[in-house]
Parts: C-alpha cells; sequence; structure tokens
C-alpha cells in the first residue's frame, strides 16, 4: 500500500509563487499544515487553502515576530475558532531574539490561554534554545489539545521534559542530518512523530523544498528504525489519524 505523505508544518504563503505551489499541493495525495507567522497571514493564507480538504491553515504569531507583531493578538483572537491548528508559534532564545523574550513570553501565553479556552487545538511550536521555558508555560496554561514541536533542537534532557509534558515531535530532513538529531530521534516513541519540511526554510541543493518533500525523512527513520520505509510511512499516516481522531 502506498500511504499519503505527512508534512505538518510548511509555510505555503512564504514560497515565491505560493498559488502555484498551493494547487501542486492539491493536486497531491498529501495531507499538509500550512503554518502562518502573522495573524494579518492567515487571510490570504487560509484562501490559498481552501480548494484543498487535504491542506489545512494553522493560525500564527512567530516568536522572532513577537515584538513587532504584538498588536495583532486581539486579531488572532478574533480568528481563533477559524481552525483547529495553531501555529506558528512559541519562543525563541538565540542571540538575536533574547532582547525581547519579555514580549515573547507574555504573546505567547496569551495565546496559549485563548487556545486553551477554545475547542481542542492542536499547536506547532517553535523552542530554539528555549525548550525548557516553552514547556513551563505550556504546563502553566494549556491542557486542552496536542502540541507537536516543531524542528527540535533541545537535548536529551529536554527531549525527556518535554516528553513527559506530552509532547510530540514534527521532524525534518535537517534535524536527522546530524547525529545529535538521530539520536534524539531514538528516544521518541514511534507513535509521537510526524513529518515537516519547513518548506520554504530547509534548501536542498540550492532549491527549497516543496511542501510534502518528505521522503528523505522517511529514509533516514526507516534506517534509525532498522525498519523498511514503507513500514515508516504507514507509522506516520496511523499518527496523523490518530492525532486528528483523537484530538
Amino acid at each position: 500500500m502506498i500511504y499519503p505523505y505527512i508534512d505538518f508544518h510548511c509555510h505555503l504563503d512564504l514560497y515565491d509563487d505560493p498559488h502555484a505551489v498551493a494547487k501542486a499541493c492539491g493536486d497531491s495525495k498529501s495531507y499538509i499544515l500550512s503554518v502562518t507567522t502573522t495573524p494579518k497571514a492567515w487571510f490570504g493564507t487560509d484562501k490559498l487553502t481552501r480548494h484543498s480538504s487535504r491542506i489545512k491553515t494553522a493560525l500564527g504569531l512567530h516568536p522572532q515576530l513577537a515584538h513587532e507583531r504584538y498588536d495583532e493578538l486581539a486579531l488572532f483572537d478574533s480568528l481563533v475558532n477559524q481552525t483547529r491548528y495553531i501555529g506558528e508559534i512559541g519562543l525563541d532564545g538565540s542571540p538575536n531574539f533574547r532582547n525581547h523574550w519579555e514580549i515573547q513570553k507574555k504573546v505567547f501565553s496569551h495565546i496559549l490561554k485563548k487556545a486553551n479556552n477554545e475547542s481542542p487545538k492542536i499547536l506547532t511550536i517553535h523552542s530554539l534554545r528555549a525548550t525548557r521555558p516553552v514547556i513551563e508555560l505550556l504546563s502553566e496554561n494549556f491542557d486542552n489539545g496536542i502540541p507537536v514541536l516543531h524542528w527540535f533542537t533541545g537535548n536529551l534532557s529536554e527531549l525527556r521534559e518535554a516528553l513527559k509534558a506530552g509532547c510530540w515531535f514534527s521532524i525534518n530532513e535537517r534535524m536527522l542530518k546530524t547525529e545529535k538529531g538521530r539520536q534524539l530521534v531514538k528516544h521518541i516513541p514511534k507513535n509521537m512523530i510526524l513529518t515537516e519540511t519547513d518548506g520554504p526554510f530547509i534548501v536542498k541543493t540550492g532549491t527549497p523544498l516543496l511542501p510534502a518533500q518528505v521522503q528523505p525523512v522517511i529514509n533516514e527513520l526507516a534506517d534509525i528504525w532498522e525498519v523498511d520505509a514503507n513500514e515508516v510511512a504507514a507509522q506516520i499516516y496511523e499518527n496523523f489519524k490518530h492525532l486528528l481522531i483523537n484530538n
């Protein structure tokens, strides 16, 4: 059996020709979550995806933009019932954004509280150099759905904390190019993993990955798990269905 590809984190609106990319996605048998980086981006991105039942749009406010777009939180609140998917949201502790740490935390906390008071949500979360603060704010403010950590770059101790907090993980090709990433994946239960591209931000041979180009991730997971690639594809698809049915 051929299983659909799952791309649980890409930025459909940020490709050079988003309409063409969206049409190609709609013609495929893949399932794609198109995240937004600001609430204002919701309108155009959602319009891009309305032609396909297999593409969903997430409502987000990226932590790297929190200090510039925090005034869009009221818009976020007004749109939160338009979707069951929230992202890209989170915290970024890298040096370029540490000066905006307090506003990041305020924005992330606000989003979590708002999402928690609505119908169950599935979150896709940015946690670069910020795993423990992300988990802390999740524990304090959100228990009405599933948080998915996108492109996880923490250490093994942080991974274990995230698992205890009920986090899932979306894995991309770049993560599995390092020994650290491969070792981390070995410690994630197979039933808590999804695949992603993070396109167009991941570039291969000079070209951004297109949505649902996750076969390399499946191949790497097959190597790590020591199983056939088709078994990996089946597992990821079952995980995806479980996530949607039970949350």
